[in-house]
């Protein structure tokens, strides 16, 4: 009845994994108590889980990947103390099995479970108000996608506390992951957990290419977007580009250990290096995908804060548009050491280092932005500073393996390790945390404690150098990636400096956490009134803070770049419309929460090989997609009485807001 699942497949005689499951389950526990002693399951269930409004969409995807991004965090540590203290004739705390399978987790959940959700949630909240919009072109499509990265998620949780994870790495080993050397459930939580969540992620691409596309503000040509909605659009091609393709490899790593096929061993016609060529299709432009939107963060956040116009908004679109297409051409450099001819190496080695021209366009456009401008340091700026360093530094490690002799030496030691975190932390992460700053008070309707802002960027930068840098010395000296066990004592005292960075990027962490619990505790202090508390320049200050459900009572008119400076500019901000008219809104459904149910119970089924469950499942789903393609009852009308109510409070607020602003001048 249960598969292969036994009572021995629970890990009782773990220390560490126990360890983790009770702390865990307490702290859910008590989120769950809580919730109950405040009676506020009504409104969890009504106002955010079966919401379609892309604003609470974007919230729940930045909530998941804060808590995912806390595991991974978890898991690298682990990793880092037990390097540490493995060296020579001591074991660490883990047995090489269990290393492989954390090492494993971190990065998938880093990569699919923390930067594209955090990224995913950006958009959610942005997009729409950035382009004029009321919401993204397929609501309900938007709900699905968000529970189908969070049945992901779901899946990647439970594999720590009922059987395994996979021991092959985030990228997946042919042959290593087929059955006949893997026959454990670990590679299938992986398969599942990344499909699920891949398909959602492909969806996602699908509904904001098409709404950046068709729903912009009448006037906004493309040459008009801002730079979020620029790399927002070609992360999106990209993602509706790539993501297929890892689909594609996922279903042929399946059919090899369900149907016992032969797709990647050597084995009956099959070849493992169509594996890594189809893994890095999407792998590589995988790694745009994250990081373009934060580069449009980044350009966001750059102008606002020097109170200046983008240096090179048209050289920054080309450019964005160029490292699009190149990503693209160069997922071979990720096994130039397996026999490729000299001429296939020279070409892709070429092809990946043009993409340092338009890369060094960009930082060259954001520092003239910063030329002469009265910069502010906030926090989000802090993040964007910090980027220019530690990314630069990384982007010329990787010019530097773009050489194929410099990459036999190098390629699969820690150097790599170092090189990849040094592009994809501050790159993408730095971004994402800059666009947190700079966003939550358009979400909330309170600004964030800059004071602990401020100390969780210096953690993360400076324990970042600390956790890293060291990685390319060892990598030099010849240690491999991916090892438990040390047995070169030259690299130890290299190995405690990283332990002792990654206990400071912790602290980074920890004071991400304060600063949402005192912003939260003192957040009548820090209430935004305007809904422009930065004196932003893109449409989305235009909107109350927090924003209402429709966005616009009055959907603008755009008629130049940055057309809230202009519009601020000219006088013509904030007057009231000489009438409101109804606006249609998309309704809230259940469908996405019953989706993501049924996809746990489909995943967990097939990776334990309980065949009634996901059959039933796997019917659940198709009946749930039938019903809604037959759900004609998805709208809702907001009179134009409704309307005028919330915009007569949001003008009293601003009314309040000028007489403070007076007084205090």
């Amino acid at each position: 009845m249960f598969g292969k699942l036994t009572l021995a497949d629970f890990p009782f005689n773990e220390p560490v994994i126990m360890g983790a499951l009770v702390s865990g389950g307490l702290g859910a526990l008590v989120v769950l108590g809580l919730i109950t002693y405040f009676k506020k399951w009504g409104y969890l269930w009504n106002e955010w889980l079966i919401s379609v409004d892309h604003k609470k969409i974007g919230v729940m995807y930045i909530v998941f990947a804060i808590i995912m991004l806390l595991r991974g965090f978890a898991d690298g540590i682990m990793m880092r103390a037990n390097q540490m203290m493995s060296v020579g004739d001591h074991t660490g705390y883990l047995t090489q099995n269990h290393y492989d399978q954390v090492f494993s987790a971190h990065g998938t959940i880093m990569i699919i479970f923390v930067a594209m959700p955090f990224m995913v949630g950006l958009m959610n909240l942005v997009i729409p108000q950035q382009i004029g919009a009321r919401d993204v072109a397929f609501p309900l499509l938007n709900s699905l996608s968000f529970w189908m990265t969070a049945a992901g998620g779901a899946l990647m949780m439970i594999s720590l506390g009922v059987g395994v994870f996979s021991n092959t790495g985030w990228t997946g080993l042919a042959p290593l992951f087929e059955k006949e050397y893997n026959p454990g459930v670990g590679v299938d939580y992986w398969i599942w957990a990344f499909q699920i969540a891949g398909v959602g992620s492909t969806l996602t691409g699908i509904n904001f290419l098409v709404t950046i596309i068709k729903m912009r503000a009448p006037g906004m040509k493309l040459m008009r977007m801002p730079m979020f909605t620029w790399t927002t659009l070609t992360a999106n091609v990209l993602m509706v580009l790539a993501f297929p393709a890892i689909t594609v490899a996922l279903v042929l790593v399946s059919l090899d250990r369900y149907l016992g096929m032969h797709f990647f061993t050597n084995d009956m016609g099959g070849n493992m290096m169509l594996y890594n060529n189809i893994f890095w299709m999407w792998g590589h432009p995988e790694v745009y995908i994250v990081i373009l939107p934060a580069f449009g963060i980044f350009s966001e956040v750059v102008a606002t804060f020097s109170k200046k116009k983008l240096f090179g908004y048209v050289s920054l679109v080309y450019a964005t548009a160029v490292i699009m297409l190149l990503s693209f051409l160069v997922w071979l450099h990720h096994f130039f050491t397996m026999a490729n001819t000299p001429n296939v190496n020279i070409f892709f080695g070429i092809a990946t280092m043009l993409i340092g021209v338009p890369t060094g366009v960009k930082i060259y456009d954001w520092l003239l932005t910063m030329y002469r401008g009265r910069i502010t340091f906030s926090p989000a700026m802090h993040w964007m500073l910090g980027f220019l360093v530690l990314f630069v530094i990384g982007g010329m490690t990787g010019v530097l393996m773009a050489v194929p002799g410099a990459d036999y030496v190098v390629h699969n030691t820690t150097f790599l390790v170092a090189h990849f975190h040094n592009v994809l932390i501050p790159g993408a992460l730095f971004g994402y945390l800059a666009g947190y700053n700079y966003w939550f008070p358009k979400v909330f309707g309170f600004k964030l404690n800059e004071r602990w802002g401020k100390l969780s960027f210096w953690g993360w930068a400076l324990g970042f150098a600390l956790a890293f840098f060291p990685l390319y010395v060892t990598g030099f000296m010849g240690m491999p990636r991916r090892i438990s066990h040390i047995s070169n004592l030259s690299w130890e005292p290299f190995l405690i400096v990283a332990m002792l960075g990654t206990l400071v990027v912790g602290f980074g962490v920890f004071a991400m956490l304060v600063q949402l619990f005192f912003s939260i505790k003192d957040r009548n202090k820090n209430l935004d009134l305007t809904g422009d508390p930065w004196d932003g320049r893109t449409l989305e200050w235009a909107t109350d803070s927090p924003t209402p459900v429709y966005n616009f009572a009055v959907i603008p008119v755009v008629k130049e770049l940055d057309d809230f400076k202009r519009m601020k500019d000219d006088g013509s901000v904030f007057h009231r419309p000489e009438k409101y008219d109804p606006i249609v809104m998309p309704k809230d459904k259940v469908y996405g929460p019953i989706m993501g149910a049924l996809l746990i119970a489909f995943g967990f089924s097939m990776v334990w090989y309980i065949w009634w469950l996901a059959i039933i499942s796997f019917l659940g789903i198709l009946i749930t997609v039938v019903i809604i393609g037959n759900d004609n009852d998805n709208e809702y009308i907001i009179s134009a009485e409704e309307v005028k109510a919330i915009e007569d409070k949001r003008y009293e607020k601003l009314a309040a807001a000028l007489k403070n602003k007076i007084e205090e001048d």
